[in-house]
């Protein structure tokens, strides 16, 4: 990690404009399996759908028409997403930012996935960029594994347990660590990545079978009719 530091620019996490939970996770669900343009387009759209142009509370969101939000853009599963969240948010299961304050890292994780639509990865994403907590390593995550991968010479992908297990040794401030490892993707890209000498002793991800099986070439099927012989 120390020469990942030295190679890459200073830390220097994203600056987010600060949003309430309702609205970050809100717009999070948007964001889902969309690209940033797209995601973008569809919230203009949808806070258009409100009176005086500012991101709708959630009992607004409850009172919204379905087909409306359909012709913003969102499918039924995140229409569903939004409803459920916006239930929770008014339920307390979602709370306001002071009260998250008060919470462990775990316990905000536990709380928040609760809502329809939220996973471990969005809250964790919450957690280090619009909360600023210091002690985020979100394991799951593609380019913090590939970063990893890439930074410490290894032969394949780390499971996300065994990189959990790895980053303990970066307490309490793994959420700097998963910032240097996303670097590690674009210093690679730029070969401006030194191999290291001796690579770590972890578990990899095994390439799943099914995959190799489904580009394995299958062996033609002999005919079990047999000749007649000629008369």
């Amino acid at each position: 990690m120390a020469y990942l530091v030295k190679k890459a620019a200073r830390y220097a996490p994203d600056a987010r404009v600060a949003q309430t939970p309702f609205e970050v996770l809100a717009r999070a669900i948007a964001h889902q399996q969309l690209h940033a343009t797209a995601a973008n387009n569809i919230l203009t759209r949808f806070i258009a759908l409100f009176e005086g142009g500012l991101f709708p509370l959630p009992q607004q969101v409850i009172d919204a028409d379905a087909a409306g939000l359909r012709a913003a853009g969102f499918s039924h599963a995140k229409i569903a997403a939004l409803k459920d969240l916006a239930t929770k948010a008014l339920a307390g299961v979602v709370p306001d930012r002071q009260t998250l304050d008060q919470l462990s890292d775990e316990a905000i994780i536990e709380r928040l996935t609760q809502v329809r639509g939220i996973g471990r990865w969005t809250v964790e994403m919450m957690l280090m960029f619009q909360m600023q907590r210091p002690d985020v390593l979100p394991v799951d995550d593609f380019g913090v594994r590939n970063g990893f991968r890439l930074a410490y010479g290894l032969k394949g992908m780390p499971t996300p347990k065994a990189l959990a297990e790895y980053g303990e040794r970066w307490k309490p401030f793994r959420s700097i660590a998963a910032w240097y490892l996303w670097r590690a993707n674009e210093l690679a890209k730029q070969n401006l990545l030194p191999k290291p000498r001796r690579p770590p002793r972890l578990a990899l991800q095994k390439p799943r079978q099914a995959k190799q099986q489904a580009r394995a070439p299958r062996k033609p099927q002999r005919s079990r009719t047999r000749r007649r012989r000629r008369a």
